[in-house]
């Protein structure tokens, strides 16, 4: 199978589209319906992503964490309002959009539902205009309650579907009425994951007050680094502000944690590399029940 033969069901993912913000999981389609026509539910059961789409799709616990997130930045907001005075630069928060406002489950559940079991990059690029998207639990409230005590909401993303990238990311904030959903409050990065000149220019004219994002790349490009342990002592670096000046979504899809394995953020869908994530998944394992065979 290759992704270039996919042909998009929009029916069949607007059905998947639950009450409750979420984006539920596609179904398994049967041999007969298969694009390959050759996987049965039990090979599309074996998917290394069946635990961290099904957690982010079904578990309560994923909307209480994003809930968590978005209360204590109302928290920080309310803070920094008690200390702003209406002389200085206008509040802002700048906010991240794949997977901290925009819940991309229903892409995660058709490369399931289709045997794959890593990012594609060329499915995605035909996902993101069909708009098949929820919000994040609590996200809404939070970006409302921004709005209405006038704290502006900056969106930055790195995005790259051709000339039309703008136009896509705006038409989905607009699609999902957000506040400040205009051309002057997007920023879209075709060529680069790196936002901090985007940070620094709203920087110039608004008192930045706070971060949201899934990736700690979003808080700062030291986090860029292909290595899992420098990752995770930087963050530790860093653990102080994190809950303070950034605040962090649950993502356990994608995001520069898969560069510190890869060495590459969308790494090809490989023998090699699902051996390397079979590595990083049993770093530490017990040996268990071989430890006492002789």
């Amino acid at each position: 199978m290759t992704s270039g033969t996919l042909k998009i069901n929009r029916r069949a993912f607007m059905t998947s589209m639950v009450a409750g913000g979420l984006t539920a999981g596609v179904n398994a389609r049967s041999p007969e319906n298969s694009i390959s026509g050759q996987l049965n539910e039990i090979e599309l059961s074996r998917n290394p992503l069946l635990w961290t789409v099904a957690w982010s799709n079904t578990a309560a616990e994923f909307g209480a964490l994003c809930h968590q997130a978005f209360n204590l930045a109302r928290l920080r907001v309310d803070e920094a309002m008690e200390k702003h005075s209406r002389s200085e630069r206008p509040l802002a928060v700048v906010t991240d959009v794949d997977n901290t406002i925009v819940h991309a489950g229903s892409y995660w559940s058709f490369l399931i539902s289709e045997g794959i079991d890593f990012f594609d990059d060329e499915i995605w690029d035909r996902w993101i205009p069909e708009n098949l998207i929820a919000l994040v639990p609590g996200a809404m409230d939070f970006l409302k309650y921004c709005e209405y005590h006038g704290v502006e909401i900056f969106y930055v993303t790195n995005r790259d579907q051709g000339p039309r990238t703008y136009s896509y990311a705006l038409n989905q904030l607009q699609y999902l009425n957000l506040p400040y959903s205009d051309s002057e409050h997007l920023v879209v990065f075709r060529e680069s994951s790196d936002k901090t000149s985007a940070r620094e220019r709203i920087g110039e004219s608004h008192e930045l007050i706070l971060l949201l994002g899934d990736n700690l790349n979003d808080f700062k490009r030291d986090y860029y680094v292909a290595d899992v342990e420098e990752r995770r002592a930087l963050m530790e670096r860093d653990r102080a502000e994190i809950g303070d000046k950034f605040i962090i979504l649950p993502n356990a899809t994608d995001g520069h944690w898969v560069r510190a394995i890869f060495g590459e953020s969308e790494p090809a869908a490989t023998d090699e590399n699902r051996l390397k994530l079979l590595a990083a998944a049993t770093r530490g394992a017990w040996i268990g029940a071989r430890s006492t065979q002789g």
